[in-house]
């Protein structure tokens, strides 16, 4: 018998051979689909954790953003620029929640009923005027609406606070911001070697644009946050300093946050009176379009141009599976993905050029 009868016999003897490559070709085909699914099931089970670890890249790219700045100006270490940035945070942090435990939360107290007494004036205008309106909705309507704002303004206070998963996103931002070469070159090193050099390209080119992004998100959260505040301070608006904070935070969040700044805003307004109401329209509007017409275009000129559409669409999902996390996330998480699309675009035209060539 030969060496190859013998062999054939040794294959055809183990029972986790398939003889028929028909069969073998779909015993591989099924593998890679209980592969698929079983990773997909076990990413949707661990999304949130992947999540705050993404926050964590976010807040380390913030970090890192903060310490090349002061590098034009410092010519010092970058570990020394990096505490600078975060000793300059925590600073401002403590400085936010020390006054946030006087004006703020007195302010923030009485915001839900002073929505609650608006809101049923309304309906009562409404009814005034030929529509038919239940007073039992109404007022359960005014509850749920006083019941959200306060959900928001406690979701506010812990950010400040401190929530575990924030202090989580925090430490991971910090550690991530000290030596971020060594994180990259740990997933490096897992790759191909022939994938490498791609994936130093991608990832620089992710960071660059997550950068421009975030600092541009900074930027319009102090503008927008700042000039809210002194216009409805200058006019006598009640909760300036509080409305003024809500829309700056909000300002981190496209679409949706201009959308709930602004309803706040308004309903406070109109408890002063139709000229004061009407003058936090006005204001409103002056913010949203000098978000929309200056800082946005000059947002997308350094970085990524997002859609809106799709960005409120990530929003609204992202939002739905985990909240407000899900909310601040979705834009960044939509510029990443963007970035890596249009490299792996680039190296797809390049192979194809040479092919052809």
């Amino acid at each position: 018998m030969s060496d190859a009868d013998n062999q054939d016999r040794q294959v055809g003897s183990s029972p986790a051979h398939i003889q028929d490559p028909r069969l073998a070709w779909e015993a591989r085909r099924a593998f890679i689909w209980a592969a698929v699914i079983g990773l997909t099931a076990l990413s949707a089970f661990m999304a949130r954790s992947l999540l705050i670890v993404f926050g964590g890249l976010v807040i380390a790219t913030m970090i890192d953003g903060g310490s090349r700045l002061l590098g034009r100006v410092l010519p010092i270490g970058r570990s020394w620029r990096v505490a600078i940035v975060i000793a300059g945070t925590v600073i401002f942090i403590m400085a936010v929640g020390m006054y946030a435990g006087t004006t703020i939360a007195r302010e923030a107290a009485e915001l839900p009923s002073i929505l609650q007494e608006q809101v049923t004036r309304a309906f009562d205008w409404a009814q005034a005027n030929g529509f038919s309106i239940d007073g039992s909705s109404v007022e359960g309507f005014a509850s749920q609406l006083a019941s959200g704002v306060g959900t928001v303004t406690r979701a506010l206070s812990g950010l400040i606070g401190g929530l575990t998963s924030v202090i989580l996103i925090a430490f991971l931002g910090i550690y991530i911001a000290l030596e971020p070469r060594l994180y990259e070159r740990g997933i490096a090193w897992i790759l191909p070697e022939d994938r490498r050099e791609e994936f130093y390209i991608t990832a620089s080119r992710m960071g660059r644009a997550l950068r421009h992004l975030l600092a541009g998100r900074l930027f319009g959260m102090l503008v927008e946050g700042i000039f809210t505040w002194f216009m409805l301070a200058a006019y006598g608006v009640p909760m300036a300093t509080l409305l003024g904070l809500i829309t700056g935070l909000l300002a981190f969040i496209p679409n949706i946050g201009a959308v709930i700044a602004g309803l706040l805003m308004v309903l406070v307004g109109f408890s002063g009176g139709t000229d004061m109401g009407l003058y936090t329209i006005f204001v409103y509007f002056l913010v949203q379009t000098i978000d929309g017409y200056v800082l946005i275009p000059l947002i997308a000129k350094r970085t990524v141009d997002l859609a809106p559409a799709l960005v409120l669409a990530t929003q609204l999902i992202m939002g739905v599976l985990f909240g407000i996390l899900g909310l601040a996330l979705a834009d960044p998480l939509v510029a990443m993905i963007k970035v890596a699309l249009e490299r792996r675009s680039e190296q797809y035209d390049a192979n194809k050029n040479k092919a052809e060539a």
